[in-house]
């Protein structure tokens, strides 16, 4: 018992102990989750099942009642002598229901539940749109704290580096080798970095704090940021959701050009009316009857002074439009993504250039090191031929991250 209890202490210590990680494709996932914009998609999905149950009830029954006393001064009389029938009550009472069926309508109904059905499309196609330039501000944030991470690890070789230096400083030293003062020198260094370290981590934990609010998803200081390997295709066609928007709001225009021209066609109902008062349907009969009616009532909008077409003729105006907005977007696109292609071959073209200038540098610094240990140079003299390393290693590195963002930013562009 007792090993299966020290089994399960050391278990929990790993599982807790675990570095947490995430990738760039996961915020991409959390923010669409998560955004709060992103809960109107639930929001229109619901109103428009609302809407489709109040435009179907146009194909059920439609009940009516009505009731009705009134008072009048005069009723019409038989002029006929010698004629035995009483004249109407003044006071008349009468209480209907009627039922009205529609038959056939030209399919009004389905056209207008068809045009929801686009409309709801559109608007949650809409909140894709509104959601997708997160996906460039997450990028930014997301290779901002790869650059953060690069850039302590290279402070903390730095740092080794130094502190292995220091050491041997100090035994020069005692040996009469290097100069007494020169230890002061690194160990001013060493401080400097212990500062580089505390503003890397604030700037870090900024950058954090903000992705995890961004994705509303907890995020430490100890998760590990994995480095993606971006691609990019040139070949490939744009892809992005604005244009999907572009065609719905079309087929959105083509419905309602549907309902219009089913908006005058001819309609066929059916009713019925059952009622009881004083008057019935027989005039002469002045007393509470009982009564009813049934039958087909046929309407034709035949004429309407062409205002069915000129709203017609308006909608294919705003296709058109559209059609315009689709050139402008693709334009204004296809610009963007040949500014990010040049941005890339830059990086890369900088990277090349930054290995051959590094590789100098270590050359340089070998040689620094070689002239410190014999006491040929002040520590001073080593710090910024080391100093100059770093700062080109450091180059180095964000030129890679800035390649990877700017390939992450293409491919958001293009819609990827």
């Amino acid at each position: 018992m007792k090993h299966v209890f020290i089994i399960f202490i050391i278990l929990f210590t790993v599982s807790s102990t675990a570095q947490q990680s995430i990738t760039l494709q996961e915020c991409y996932q959390l923010v669409n989750q998560n955004y709060p914009l992103a809960k109107q998609k639930q929001l229109y999905d619901a109103q428009t099942k609302l809407d489709y149950q109040v435009i179907s009830k146009a194909k059920l029954p439609q009940f009516s009642l009505d009731a009705k006393a009134s008072y009048q001064s005069d009723v019409i009389e038989i002029p006929i002598p010698n004629v035995n029938i009483d004249p109407l009550n003044k006071d008349q009472y009468r209480a209907t229901l009627s039922v009205n069926q529609l038959i056939y309508n030209g399919g009004a109904t389905d056209a207008s539940l068809q045009l929801k059905a686009t409309q709801l499309k559109t608007k949650q196609k809409q909140v894709e749109v509104s959601l997708y330039p997160l996906k460039q501000q997450i990028n930014q944030l997301y290779f901002s704290v790869l650059l953060s991470q690069e850039r302590h690890l290279l402070l903390e070789a730095k740092q080794t580096q130094l502190q292995a230096k220091w050491k041997e400083v100090q035994s020069g030293i005692k040996y009469g080798v290097i100069l007494p003062t020169s230890d002061k020198i690194l160990e001013a260094e060493l401080l400097k970095i212990n500062q580089q370290f505390q503003e890397l981590e604030n700037n870090r934990i900024t950058l954090i704090q903000t992705l995890s609010s961004l994705i509303s998803q907890p995020i430490t200081t100890t998760t590990l940021f994995q480095n993606p390997l971006i691609e990019t295709n040139i070949e490939t066609e744009l892809s992005r959701p604005e244009l999907d928007l572009f065609q719905l709001k079309k087929e959105e225009i083509e419905n309602s050009e549907s309902v219009l021209s089913k908006k005058n066609a001819p309609k066929f109902l059916g009713f019925a009316t059952g009622g009881y008062g004083n008057p019935g349907l027989n005039m002469l009969d002045n007393s509470f009857q009982t009564f009813y009616t049934v039958g087909v009532t046929f309407h034709w909008n035949v004429f309407d002074w062409n205002a069915n077409k000129k709203q017609r003729e308006s909608l294919i105006i705003n296709k058109d439009i559209i059609n315009t907005e689709t050139e402008i977007f693709k334009l204004n696109t296809n610009i963007e993504l040949n500014n990010h292609e040049k941005e890339i071959a830059k990086m890369e073209a900088f990277i090349s250039s930054d290995l051959e200038i590094i590789n100098l540098r270590k050359e340089v610094l070998k040689s620094a090191e070689a002239q410190l240990k014999n006491g040929v140079i002040m520590s001073s003299a080593y710090i910024t031929e080391l100093t100059n390393l770093y700062e080109d290693e450091n180059t180095l590195v964000m030129h890679k991250i800035q390649l990877q963002l700017a390939k992450a930013n293409y491919n958001s562009i293009k819609g990827q």
